[in-house]
């Protein structure tokens, strides 16, 4: 039975045929050197003609090289330009998402050329580009407010803070449901598993803030959040409190209300508001607290039976409150290093 050669590996191959070729040089027959090796004697013969024609040389193993790419190499990375960080629809597309279709269709578009949706894919994955959730960011913001708050306004709060000896906190509200389920587990493919959450529809609101030097406030209440409201939790925040505070928050309208300037302005400068730029929530990271809280409370076990989602939640909140290491490291998340006060 003969051997086929395409199951041996290319080194052992080449070592064959130059053990095969110093053999023939020495007179051996190519008939008896291609047995040996149990190939067929043709096999020999090549070997033979090919030293012949080309030299030893020519019967050292070579890397194929395949099918040329279609695209230079230059090209491939003014497509990760176009894509990386951008939208289709800058380039006229109607769809907001990128698709292997939709760089198709811009390739034969600016280059003139028509690749398959597989190589596209490969092409995507070769330049470091993969599929993935996108984060959702409201069109309205404004990078250069939110590089501002950065670089120069929040600094100077830091500055300020230091003079008067005060405090820095981070303010924010959430609210909370007893059958919402927030996070992920593994099913059968096809099949949407089933979990099992209170049939009576209990909420609750919270309001926090955190500090970098592991501070926390918190307080529970129901319903939505209004001017009123909003003066009576920061009384409560304050209350007892020897240190002047500043207080960055969100742009709630029941934050600018009226009775909230009044009742800043009655603490002759123990309490002074900040307010953060529009939608841009990750540089708040009182959100990672609710995010933690979302993440590790009901959802990941729901209410028992005759179980109050408000106790259950006072007693997250108050967990979180004893262990300052947890609320340090939500200052250490990227989306809010700008805050240098640690």
């Amino acid at each position: 039975m003969k051997r086929d050669g395409r199951t041996v590996s290319h080194a052992a191959l080449e070592e064959m045929r130059l053990i095969a070729a110093a053999r023939m040089s020495e007179g051996e027959s190519p008939a008896v050197v291609a047995a040996s090796f149990g190939f067929h004697r043709g096999w020999a013969y090549k070997v033979q003609a090919k030293v012949q024609a080309e030299g030893q040389q020519s019967l050292l193993s070579t890397k194929g090289t395949g099918r040329p790419r279609t695209l230079t190499p230059a090209q491939e990375r003014q497509v990760f330009s176009w894509v990386n960080g951008k939208n289709p629809r800058q380039y006229g597309f109607d769809f907001g998402l990128w698709t292997r279709q939709i760089v198709c269709e811009l390739i034969d578009k600016k280059f003139g050329v028509s690749l398959s949706l597989a190589s596209v894919g490969a092409l995507l994955a070769r330049v470091g580009l993969t599929p993935q959730k996108p984060l959702q960011q409201a069109y309205q913001r404004d990078p250069q407010a939110i590089e501002r708050w950065q670089r120069e306004t929040y600094p100077a709060i830091v500055r300020q803070a230091k003079r008067e000896k005060a405090e820095i906190y981070f303010w924010d509200e959430s609210g909370f449901r007893a059958d919402a389920v927030q996070g992920k587990t593994w099913g059968k493919k096809g099949q949407t598993p089933v979990v099992a959450v209170p049939g009576q529809r209990q909420s609750i609101s919270a309001a926090s803030a955190v500090n970098s030097k592991g501070g926390f406030w918190f307080a529970t209440y129901n319903g939505g959040l209004n001017g009123e409201l909003f003066v009576n939790l920061l009384r409560r925040m304050m209350k007892g409190r020897h240190r002047a505070v500043h207080l960055v928050l969100d742009n709630l309208p029941a934050h600018k209300t009226r009775a909230v300037r009044d009742y800043v302005d009655s603490l002759s400068g123990k309490l002074a508001l900040h307010f953060l730029p529009g939608y841009a929530p990750e540089l708040n990271p009182d959100e990672l607290v609710w995010s933690y809280a979302k993440r590790t409370g009901v959802a990941r076990s729901p209410l028992r039976s005759g179980e109050k989602l408000a106790d259950r939640v006072h007693a997250q909140l108050s967990d979180i409150k004893a262990r300052c290491d947890l609320v340090r490291s939500f200052f250490g998340h990227p989306s809010v290093a700008y805050i240098t006060d640690l």
